[in-house]
């Protein structure tokens, strides 16, 4: 951590999947391409039918603290207001008011291509190395100070006494997220929106410390979309990419040692999840959603509460993506762009994450001992499939998602 900074017919039937799962996890690496589990613990396989999607608004997992604010900018009226002044230690949302500061009297179109370059993998795969050149030349706890009056912003705060290195430590609500987005959109000048805003709508899946940052918004809704997500907490390493298993140099913005809360009062050890953006044509809706969550809970729980949180909420223009969400298990599961082992890897789903399937096909037969399976499951946000001995279903092949056709 930088002290400057701080993403077959002939298929066998399964059987006692509970008792055997780390077995199964363990040789993994064989058939699917998922490296081995870094604890038996992890590769604990859950139960459960696919989950349900009916809004019970807004729907805060057990165990999760939230605060929620999402904004219509047609109507000018929030549709959801739950706890929006409650403060939470940014992580990588901050780094909007980051780009900001810099771009506040200075066009995208005149600055150093270095910056430009470096603007870009902030906003679009929140790369931490640019964040700290930000805040270490341009003043650091100033910044935030400077955006607070520029903006009117009424909660947000620099990092408190001891942190004022960690940029990630600043707090910020869900209310003055959403007036944060509202100037970006409504109050900036074109060049700076446009240049801000179509790298929100470029986010990449895989950030640049290897974490998976397409959940929430992301996952929630169907384009149109533009996110500025976070994520702090002493997570495992993260998995995302066709590259090898933990390539991820670090964690952003990690979690303290010691002290549980800011001087402020803003939670400084709890694993915390962001996500921020906007939905729908025209950027209708506003969505900002922070997350803190217990002690231990890994990535890819905090990414599936998360997700359960951002699809209960009333987001105007919003559309659900079509498919069932299901469970997985497993540690480093690979997503392929075919139904078939081999040389075709593009990314590893967070350990223990829900996924959305689209549709299943037949495929390469799979053994992971004790199980063997030849169908897979297609997903459509990520544009490739699973075995399906890692959905958490006890069937080989998923009741109630269709086939895929020829051209998936």
């Amino acid at each position: 951590m930088l002290r400057i900074a701080r993403h077959s017919p002939t298929a066998a039937r399964r059987t006692p999947r509970r008792l055997l799962a780390a077995a199964a996890a363990f040789l993994s690496l064989s058939f699917t391409g998922a490296a081995l589990p870094h604890s038996v613990a992890a590769a604990t396989e859950p139960t459960g039918d696919p989950v349900s999607v009916t809004p019970a608004s807004p729907r805060v997992p057990a165990g999760v603290t939230a605060g929620v604010a999402v904004f219509d900018r047609q109507t000018g009226t929030f549709t959801e207001q739950l706890d929006p002044a409650a403060t939470f230690r940014s992580a990588s949302v901050v780094k909007l008011l980051i780009a900001l500061d810099f771009l506040w009297s200075r066009s995208p179109d005149a600055i150093p291509v270095a910056d430009r370059t470096r603007l870009d993998v902030m906003l679009r795969s929140s790369q931490d190395a640019a964040a700290n050149h930000y805040w270490s030349t341009y003043g650091g706890p100033a910044i935030v100070e400077r955006m607070v009056k520029r903006l009117g912003l009424a909660d947000t705060a620099p990092p408190p006494a001891g942190h004022e290195g960690y940029w990630g430590y600043t707090a910020m609500s869900a209310r003055d997220t959403v007036k944060t987005y509202r100037h970006v959109l409504e109050s900036a000048p074109a060049p700076v929106r446009d240049f801000v805003m179509e790298r929100l709508r470029r986010s990449t899946r895989c950030a640049s410390d290897s974490f998976d940052q397409h959940f929430g918004i992301a996952a929630a809704f169907d384009r149109p979309w533009a996110v500025k997500q976070g994520w702090s907490g002493r997570y495992a390493k993260g998995n995302c990419g066709s590259t090898s298993t933990g390539a991820a140099g670090g964690i952003d913005v990690p979690a303290p040692t010691s002290a549980d809360a800011g001087g402020a009062g803003v939670d400084l050890g709890r694993p915390a999840l962001h996500t921020t953006g906007t939905v729908g044509a025209g950027d209708r809706s506003i969505v900002a959603v922070f997350t803190l969550h217990q002690d231990g809970t890994s990535y890819g729980k905090a990414y599936t509460d998360l997700g359960r949180l951002t699809r209960s909420l009333n987001v105007p223009g919003g559309t659900a993506p079509e498919g069932k969400w299901y469970g997985t298990w497993g540690q480093d599961v690979a997503v392929r762009k075919e139904p078939v082992v081999g040389d075709n890897l593009l990314t590893r789903l967070p350990a223990g994450v829900e996924v959305l399937v689209g549709c299943q096909k037949k495929g390469q037969l799979v053994s992971v001992p004790p199980y063997t399976n030849d169908w897979w499951a297609y997903l459509p946000q990520y544009g490739g499939y699973v075995t399906n001995i890692y959905i958490s279903h006890p069937d080989d092949q998923l009741p109630d998602v269709p086939l895929c056709t020829s051209q998936k």
